[in-house]
């Protein structure tokens, strides 16, 4: 599908002010995707302001080293939903992902548009600029810029939106990596990006409670009895103990699809409020898919569910069985 890149230009140019905002938890995608977007509207003299649910990780802070990134504060920030010209969905399609934010963005009448490469996008704006064929919703706003010719690239743009596409490749390894993928990543890296600097400071700046955390995960690894599934469990209790942050758990499903034969991991992490999933698969086992049936969603082969005052077992017990569908 071709994306309207000049509609989304008509509309940048036409209004003046734009409230950005991304998905709970978000990662370096939502994250690189809202900074690179701020510091396009404000070369163009647009007033912007990016107001998430979530606080941002601590291994995606060296993208916003001015703190524009401002945490929701209901009180605070709801005249933002009636006074910004432009509300702005980045990296997610379906406004139940921005939790405490998703009233106040639902009922506001000013104009909404999303910009998003997941599948399954829902009706909650008025224009949508996606292509799941991205990689990325940094790499739809690089061919943006690029395309449009709206603005010239820049170090302060340039970062983001190469963090954002290191991190939703998988550091270059996803099936959506693509030969134009690379040679976006090269223009970057010529306006100045460090590769070292930024693969460093987002995936080796761990502390002390993710490896044991991490550990306690790796113990609890299981396989099913094909052994073409693995999932690992997380508790409430070992994270307090742990002394650890849901943002150190970033990555831990990975683990599972290092077993030779399996195709299919999950992580299960249980919360005060619920469970959180995460699903990894390979070739065409359809992650997303599994995720969708627990009011989640995702890519194929990356995706991720929430179910609230669930109990834990009972809630692992089950998705195991409707996994057991697609392996």
């Amino acid at each position: 599908m071709e994306i309207n890149f000049q509609k989304l230009k008509e509309i940048i140019l036409e209004k003046d002010s734009f409230l950005i905002t991304s998905h709970v938890n978000p990662d370096a995608d939502a994250i690189g995707s809202e900074i690179a977007f701020y510091h396009l509207l404000k070369k163009l003299g647009k007033t912007a302001r990016i107001v998430n649910h979530s606080e941002t990780p601590y291994n995606i802070e060296f993208l916003d080293p001015q703190k524009v990134i401002e945490l929701y504060n209901d009180e605070k920030h709801r005249h933002l939903f009636l006074d910004s010209d432009v509300l702005v969905a980045l990296d997610f399609n379906d406004s139940k992902r921005i939790l405490s934010m998703k009233d106040g963005f639902n009922k506001s009448g000013k104009l909404k548009i999303c910009i998003d490469h997941h599948q399954d996008p829902k009706e909650f704006v008025d224009f949508i600029f996606y292509d799941t064929g991205y990689s990325s919703t940094g790499e739809i706003l690089y061919d943006f810029i690029a395309k449009s010719k709206i603005a010239d690239f820049d170090f302060d743009i340039a970062l983001p939106l190469y963090t954002a596409i290191l991190t939703d490749t998988g550091s270059f390894q996803y099936e959506r990596t693509t030969p134009k993928t690379h040679k976006i990543a090269a223009h970057l890296l010529e306006l100045g990006v460090n590769p070292t600097e930024v693969y460093d400071l987002h995936y080796n700046q761990g502390t002390m409670s993710r490896i044991n955390l991490l550990g306690k995960a790796l113990e609890s690894m299981q396989m099913n009895e094909k052994k073409n599934l693995a999932y690992m469990v997380i508790t409430s209790d070992e994270i307090k103990t742990t002394g650890a942050v849901m943002a150190d758990i970033d990555g831990f499903v990975n683990y599972c699809l290092k077993i030779s034969g399996i195709i299919l991991g999950i992580l299960f992490v249980q919360s005060e409020d619920g469970v959180k999933m995460s699903f990894r698969s390979k070739g065409d086992i359809t992650a997303n898919k599994l995720a969708s049936e627990f009011g989640g969603g995702g890519h194929i082969n990356a995706a991720g569910a929430r179910v609230f005052n669930a109990p834990f077992s009972e809630t692992i017990q089950t998705v195991l069985k409707s996994a057991e569908k697609y392996v």
